[in-house]
């Protein structure tokens, strides 16, 4: 469960700093889906960094299941982000996320379990196990430049599932791809949800997938818009609308 309250986030940038997020209230709930939206520089990206970890807000409450990742520990939330959050970015289609240099495919999604100190054979058969769950048994001793596009997201989408963790953060996954690509995605991205009873946040302006994972809110100048509002107009209505009590 995720539960944000009066996150902001500033960039210094020489002058005024640049607020990216400004007073964002967001709750979302075990096992449960959100899709944030919005145009470019509207905070989203920086939104999902700061729900996984890899930056703290400015200022703000970011409590994932009851421990805030502003104010943990640096060594807990390492272990946090180890265990709990799976991050899939975007990629542009050639390059998938994380250290994959001279490893087979394989071997790239087992190296995501090294932090959790498994045996080398436990992290070589959970990593086979994960491939084979997004379509790639059979591929696994290719090296990633070996893969299509499309290949290479779903390598990427089982490093990020291979520790079975209860948050996947995924960054505009199915950018970069092709439509019918993005579509067999989409609905790789559904299933893993509903399977692993993941709780899933995303960024994406794919109405394809927005429309299947339920809740949305919109961000516009780091601030939560009303999406019921907002859907379909291109237009941003300030707010502080919360999905607590919208239907999933």
């Amino acid at each position: 469960m995720y539960h944000l309250t009066g996150v902001t986030k500033h960039y210094p940038s020489g002058g005024e700093p640049v607020r990216a997020l400004d007073g964002v209230e967001l709750y979302v709930p075990d096992g449960g889906a959100l899709v944030v939206q919005g145009p470019p520089g509207a905070g989203a990206s920086t939104l999902l960094r700061i729900l996984g970890g890899v930056e703290r807000p400015t200022r703000g409450r970011v409590l994932l299941d009851g421990t805030d990742l502003a104010t943990v520990t640096a060594s807990r939330l390492g272990r946090i982000r180890a265990e709990s959050i799976g991050l899939l970015g975007t990629g542009d289609g050639d390059h998938p996320p994380g250290p994959v240099g001279g490893l087979t495919v394989r071997q790239g999604v087992a190296a995501a379990l090294a932090p959790l100190g498994l045996r080398p054979a436990d992290r070589w058969e959970l990593a086979g196990e994960a491939l084979a769950e997004v379509g790639l048994a059979g591929r696994d001793d290719l090296l990633p430049g070996q893969l299509d596009p499309y290949a290479r997201r779903r390598a990427a989408l089982a490093r990020a599932l291979v520790k079975r963790p209860t948050v996947l953060l995924a960054d505009r996954p199915t950018d970069g791809l092709s439509p019918p690509a993005a579509a067999e995605f989409a609905e790789l991205l559904v299933r893993v949800w509903g399977g692993y009873r993941l709780t899933c946040v995303l960024a994406t302006d794919d109405e394809a997938l927005a429309g299947r994972m339920g809740r949305r809110v919109v961000l516009c100048g780091g601030r939560v818009a009303d999406a019921r509002r907002v859907a379909g107009t291109g237009r941003c209505t300030a707010g502080s609308w919360c999905p607590r009590d919208a239907d999933r």
